[in-house]
């Protein structure tokens, strides 16, 4: 397979108590019901310090003990320090033995290969990233590897080629793409990744010009991702994290996404990851278990 294709021209495991299944109604009360997606519900991360102080940790919680902590409330995280920091086998072999065997991760392909990339090195730094996020392989612990790239990753020839090539890199990793930048929202770059099986992150985040649009396209018939990113158009712009995903869902907002995008998502794949980034005062947390409720009210939670 070539790595160098222009994209501008272009599983089943164990259920934990939160994760939900998507119910869907047979055509008669005694026909066989077709096979329904898992969907995983989490938070972009979980270790920070103000959690603790918005009570979603006790007084005292130090960051080494939130994940155990976590992981009695969600059954999938997303691992943000691999994006900070290349991910070590070891390291992530302790994340393991924190929680349950059934738990999931969702790993952040590091900056190194998506906003600071070399030229002459990303490859090698595609191999260190393979090596150190191993153990979630091995274990059929790892959910997806997101690759997340910023808002001046447009769509011109050079970025085409790189994400061509990088996918070919990382093959054979369960891949989830999300893009900052509208230009990506065509239809031959949707064609590529499906015929990739490289899932296109789903986003809901402020509708500002030139920001990637909230789609319901699925990519991957094996998973759909979704991305909580809050609704704060006046902080999105800032370049600060404490105002751009400070934003809390109300119940209304979150009814209105599961009537307006989820029901077309799990019609088209098996597997759904669900994680909220609004994590500044403690609201991506509170919103996981909101729209867990939500998915329970609804009939969808598995029993």
């Amino acid at each position: 397979m070539s790595t160098s294709i222009d994209l501008g021209t272009l599983g089943g495991f164990p259920c934990p108590p939160a994760m939900v299944r998507a119910e869907r109604s047979s055509a008669t009360p005694h026909a066989t019901k077709p096979a329904v997606p898992a969907l995983w519900v989490g938070t972009s991360g979980y270790s920070y310090p103000e959690w603790v102080e918005a009570g979603i940790y006790p007084p005292g919680t130090k960051a080494g003990q939130m994940l155990p902590l976590y992981a009695q409330k969600f059954p999938v995280t997303e691992l943000n320090y691999t994006w900070y920091q290349m991910p070590r086998a070891e390291a992530v072999e302790r994340q393991r033995d924190l929680v349950p065997p059934n738990f999931r991760f969702c790993a952040k392909l590091t900056r190194t290969l998506t906003h600071e990339v070399d030229a002459k090195t990303w490859k090698n730094e595609a191999g260190k990233y393979r090596l150190g996020i191993a153990p979630l392989v091995q274990s059929h612990q790892l959910l997806a590897v997101l690759i997340q790239f910023g808002a001046s990753f447009d769509r011109c020839p050079k970025h085409r080629s790189y994400l061509g090539a990088l996918l070919s890199e990382l093959q054979g990793l369960p891949l989830a793409v999300e893009f900052r930048n509208a230009a990506w929202a065509n239809d031959k770059v949707f064609a590529e990744l499906e015929r990739r099986r490289v899932t296109l992150v789903t986003v809901d985040e402020p509708e500002l010009p030139g920001l990637y649009p909230s789609l319901d396209v699925v990519t991957n018939p094996e998973l759909f991702y979704v991305r909580f990113h809050g609704r704060n158009a006046l902080g999105w712009r800032s370049n600060k994290m404490a105002t751009q995903f400070d934003y809390d869902y109300s119940d209304g907002e979150l009814t209105a996404w599961m009537d307006e995008r989820l029901h077309r998502l799990i019609e088209a794949a098996k597997t759904g990851a669900l994680f909220f980034n609004n994590h500044v005062r403690g609201q991506a947390p509170r919103n996981a278990r909101r729209l867990l409720e939500l998915l329970q009210k609804a009939g969808l939670l598995a029993a």
